[in-house]
């Protein structure tokens, strides 16, 4: 018998470990090259690690939820007919080669969870799409993301390979007593201690203001009208991040990162603006670099790749770390007012609200107006309250007055 160690390999600058997220293999499965065998989470993205070896799995490292150190035992693996047999060897896992297959549907008993990778299937959560009616092409029918993306192709001209199976039909009212226990690992812990941290360290000061949006929301679709087809949609946040970058040339100290270990404050020149975005898998930030440097249009179209990619699960981890200021927002689905938590160490966040249409007095008359309320949130420790009074006046102002976002200095 011939055994391969494979060890949890480097996955990025300064991560001294990992935390298994989910396993997908067991003891006494056959694996080829190229399966994948777990999902770790980091604290900055979750990488997925395939096999590059085939053989039997003999043992696996830890429990879901625990943690390995890099270059730690991952799996063992018994590789039948191997050279050298009855020795030991170690490997690292390496990106994976896809090589073509033939086709083959996953026999599932109802109920049954295919057999996908968390990136493949957090894009057909996103897509609405049942994996059970997905041919996969991968060992034992593994759903690979060339399937699913062959798969979309098809059911946009209109020729499935199958048809999804349709669901039962609704039974009669009656009590319901089952209690689902669900282990906080993954990103789900990542997130979890980051708002522990936040709200630990960090004495939260929260004022709300109230935005007159009606130009800016002409403004946003005559440029959206003329420029149909031939640049990316703007939504909101790109002119939030164009007010953003005004309104920090007057407030600086809003765009810092707070080492409260070391007691330095590091003002940045540089806006890197985290957009928080909701995935599957939960809530992550992905950063819009340089946002002082892009146009209207080169932050609309960056700010939808980063939030395709992260609901697709590729985002890269590089793109989720460094913000100096941050934006959540739930669009039309948000509330009037929130008390959104600082991404730690960052010292200040922005909520936006959902838009509504509010009788608004002008003096003589009510009119009806698109209002919407700013909630932003700020470390108290280096933000005075006066100061973030200032900061969002200021962005009130440009928001409301969406020319002066266009007049340099």
């Amino acid at each position: 018998m011939a055994v391969y160690e494979m060890r949890l390999p480097d996955i990025g600058e300064g991560i001294t470990e990992a935390e298994i997220s989910e396993w997908h293999v067991k003891p006494g499965d056959l694996v080829a090259e190229d399966d994948i065998l777990a999902a770790v989470m980091t604290d900055k993205a979750a990488v997925e690690v395939p096999s590059v070896v085939e053989g039997k799995v003999l043992d696996l490292a830890c429990e879901v939820g625990e943690s390995l150190a890099i270059g730690s035992v991952l799996v063992r693996i018994d590789v039948a007919g191997a050279e050298g047999g009855g020795t030991s060897k170690e490997v690292q896992a390496a990106e994976p080669e896809t090589a073509p297959q033939t086709a083959r549907t996953q026999n599932l008993n109802p109920g049954a969870k295919p057999l996908a990778a968390p990136s493949v299937r957090a894009k057909a959560r996103a897509a609405g799409v049942d994996l059970r009616a997905v041919a996969g092409t991968g060992p034992a029918g593994r759903i690979r993301h060339e399937d699913f993306d062959a798969h979309l192709a098809a059911k946009g001209s209109g020729h499935l390979p199958n048809n999804p199976p349709t669901d039962p039909p609704q039974a009669a009212r009656s009590k319901r007593t089952g209690t689902t226990e669900i282990r906080v690992v993954g990103m789900r812990r990542k997130i979890a201690e980051k708002m522990v941290t936040a709200k630990r360290q960090i004495p939260h000061i929260t004022l709300v203001d109230e935005v007159d949006m009606e130009a800016l929301e002409d403004l946003r679709g005559k440029l959206n009208a003329r420029h149909a087809g031939t640049r990316p949609k703007l939504t909101l946040l790109p002119f939030l991040a164009r007010a953003l970058v005004e309104a920090l040339r007057d407030s600086p100290e809003m765009n810092a990162r707070y080492d409260d270990e070391a007691g330095v404050i590091h003002r940045h020149e540089a806006l890197h603006l985290g957009v928080a975005a909701q995935t599957s898998q939960g809530l992550t930030v992905p950063v819009l670099r340089h946002a002082e440097a892009l146009s209207l249009w080169e932050a609309a179209a960056e700010i939808a790749r980063l939030a395709e990619a992260a609901r697709a699960g590729s985002i890269k981890r590089e793109e989720l770390s460094g913000g100096t200021l941050t934006i959540s927002s739930l669009g039309a689905l948000g509330g009037l007012v929130s008390t959104p938590i600082i991404n730690h160490p960052e010292v200040a966040v922005i909520g936006v609200n959902k838009m509504q249409v509010r009788p608004v007095w002008d003096g003589t008359a009510f009119q009806p107006r698109k209002m919407m309320n700013l909630s932003a949130s700020f470390d108290h420790r280096v933000i005075d309250g006066w100061d973030a009074g200032v900061f969002m006046a200021r962005l009130k102002e440009l928001l409301e007055t969406p020319a002066l976002l266009f007049v340099e200095g």
